[in-house]
C-alpha cells in the first residue's frame, strides 16, 4: 500500500512548504506530481517554483509547457501520472482515484481552515479503511516538522 503523510500546515503557507518538500523529493532521486484544485491554482504554483527563492530552482512543468515525461515535477490539476513519478503531492483538497500507483503521498492541507481540516480527517478516515500506511506530521516553531503517531494527532 501507499505511504500516505498528513502535513498539517499550521505556521507556513502552502506556497512556503511544498518548495521545501519537492527540494528533498528531488534529493531523494524521486519524481513528483503535484495536483491542485483548478488550473489557475496549477499555474500559480508553476510560477511560484521558479520564483520561490532567489539562489534556488526546482525543475518543473505543466501542460501548459508540456513535455511531461522530461519533468521531474508535474504540475496538474488532474488525475494523472505522465512523468512516471513515485510521490503525489495533493493540495486543495484534491483526490487521486490513482493513489495505489505511487510510493508515497503527501497529503498538505491548511490547519487553519476549519473546512480542510474536517476534510483531511475524513481523507484519514478514507485511507485507514484502504488498508495506506498512515503518518501524520505537524510544523515545529523552529520550521521543521514533528512526526504525530495516530489518528488522534491528525484530528488535532
Amino acid at each position: 500500500m501507499t505511504q500516505v503523510a498528513f502535513y498539517h500546515l499550521q505556521k507556513w503557507p502552502l506556497e512556503t512548504a511544498l518548495p521545501k518538500l519537492l527540494e528533498k523529493t528531488l534529493e531523494a532521486g524521486k519524481r513528483a506530481v503535484i495536483m491542485a484544485s483548478t488550473p489557475e491554482r496549477v499555474e500559480a504554483l508553476n510560477a511560484l517554483l521558479w520564483t520561490y527563492r532567489q539562489d534556488s530552482w526546482l525543475p518543473h512543468g505543466s501542460a501548459k509547457d508540456g513535455e511531461a515525461e522530461d519533468q521531474p515535477v508535474w504540475l496538474t490539476e488532474r488525475d494523472e501520472n505522465p512523468n512516471q513519478a513515485s510521490f503525489l503531492f495533493l493540495t486543495d483538497g484534491a483526490r487521486s482515484e490513482h493513489l495505489g500507483e505511487f510510493e508515497r503521498c503527501f497529503e498538505l492541507f491548511d490547519g487553519n481552515d476549519e473546512e480542510a481540516k474536517q476534510a483531511a480527517r475524513q481523507r484519514w478516515k478514507d485511507y485507514e479503511a484502504a488498508g495506506h500506511d498512515l503518518a501524520y506530521w505537524r510544523q515545529t516553531d523552529v520550521g521543521g516538522w514533528e512526526q504525530g503517531g495516530d489518528e488522534q494527532k491528525a484530528n488535532e
